[in-house]
């Protein structure tokens, strides 16, 4: 480990670092939004289940790098443009986080939906106000996954030149230079960590009634 690089390129280190975390948590944080409206539809409705879920099965499957590649053609961005990314990871959230969705709103006790009824809840009120809630767990487990998993994808995006820690890595294998990469892992690492937690302690403090296991 080359600590005077460290200390020379701490400034980028640091630039890169920002990056990073703008470009792993933007795209959940809409991804959540979009996937709420998009959740609750298909746990609403036996109709449009099976396609929502299928559809975004089939959005998760698609690789990230040819997203990347692709989407500048589509969108009429440039290559490096960071807003590339940003949609790319969205998908991937997206697709994640509707199943997510729907599987906590699946866990709701039908006995908690009737009360709530019984209270003279009408149906958005009793999304919001009780059955989202009482899902909260369970999101916040999926939404943990899309934090890390975003983490370790945006890296990626190093190859098309994107700014983020991805370039330590292509730049360390470029010079044959170690120290960039480790760099790179344990911030990367880190990071993942760092959201993690904060998604947990979130997710805690919206349910203070749970007992502190059920968030995973």
């Amino acid at each position: 480990m080359n600590l005077d690089w460290i200390g020379r390129e701490s400034g980028r280190i640091l630039e890169l670092l920002g990056s990073h975390v703008v470009l792993s948590t933007v795209p959940v944080a809409v991804g959540l939004v979009l996937a709420i409206p998009l959740g609750w539809l298909a746990h609403r409705s036996g109709l449009w289940r099976p396609a929502i879920l299928a559809t975004s099965g089939l959005l998760y499957t698609v690789p990230s790098l040819a997203l990347f590649v692709l989407l500048p053609s589509i969108i009429g961005t440039k290559i490096l443009d960071p807003l590339n990314v940003v949609i790319a990871l969205t998908i991937y959230s997206l697709a994640l986080l509707v199943r997510t969705v729907v599987d906590g709103l699946d866990s709701v006790p039908t006995e908690t939906v009737q009360a709530a009824s019984a209270m003279g809840y009408r149906s958005f009120a009793r999304f919001i106000g009780v059955e989202l809630p009482v899902a909260v767990p369970v999101i916040a487990a999926g939404l943990r996954v899309a934090v890390v998993s975003n983490v370790s994808v945006v890296s990626i995006a190093a190859i098309v030149g994107t700014s983020q820690l991805g370039l330590l890595f292509t730049q360390g294998a470029q010079l044959q230079f170690l120290t960039p990469i480790i760099v790179g892992i344990v911030l990367c690492l880190l990071l993942a960590a760092v959201l993690d937690a904060v998604v947990l302690l979130i997710a805690r403090w919206l349910t203070p009634w749970t007992p502190r296991g059920a968030h995973g």
